[in-house]
């Protein structure tokens, strides 16, 4: 249980700064069409402006978390990861944007202050708890054969500590050996 802790915590962490990287540049790049230049270049376009610096991140962070935060993960082909990353990226921008346009629109807060609050604070949060989980369930899977030696790991473990139950529970099913996650 403590080794799945860690590098599930290994995994955020990379994920972390992989993310303040894509983050830097999603926040950089909007902020620049926004509001470099009188007037910004998409000043009155705050939603293009955020789907054109998000479109930038994820170039960033595809990069980043397959080669080193999951680089480790098997290979199911650079079509299908950058598919699916991209598709679920998508999810995660709408999240932003929908924040974004919630404050701009419907509460009338449109100072950068607030488009920066609600589409880089708010909305960023929300969608890297989607992206974190959504990436490491489908873009990047874990081996077969890790699994196979984690359940393997997981049944040496429990048998060591006692935790395997009695006989009649673990035909039943309701022991620890039954749950596998």
């Amino acid at each position: 249980m403590l080794d799945r802790v860690r590098s599930l915590s290994n995994e955020a962490a990379k994920f972390g700064l992989i993310g303040g990287l894509g983050f830097v540049v999603d926040v950089g790049i909007f902020n620049l069409l926004r509001f470099a230049g009188d007037p910004g270049l998409l000043e009155h376009k705050p939603l293009t402006a955020k789907a054109i610096s998000v479109a930038a991140a994820t170039i960033v962070t595809y990069l980043g978390n397959r080669h080193w935060t999951w680089r480790d993960r098997a290979r199911s082909g650079a079509r299908r990861e950058v598919s699916l990353f991209f598709l679920l990226n998508g999810f995660g921008m709408l999240i932003a944007v929908v924040c974004l346009a919630i404050s701009h629109y419907l509460l009338d807060l449109r100072s950068p202050l607030a488009d920066n609050v609600s589409a880089n604070v708010v909305g960023l949060l929300l969608g890297m708890v989607f992206r974190f989980w959504s990436y490491r369930t489908f873009v990047f899977k874990r081996h077969p054969e890790d699994e196979a030696l984690d359940l393997i790991g997981r049944l040496a473990e429990e048998a060591e500590h006692g935790a395997l139950g009695s006989a009649s529970e673990r035909s039943a099913g309701t022991g620890q050996l039954g749950r596998v996650s």
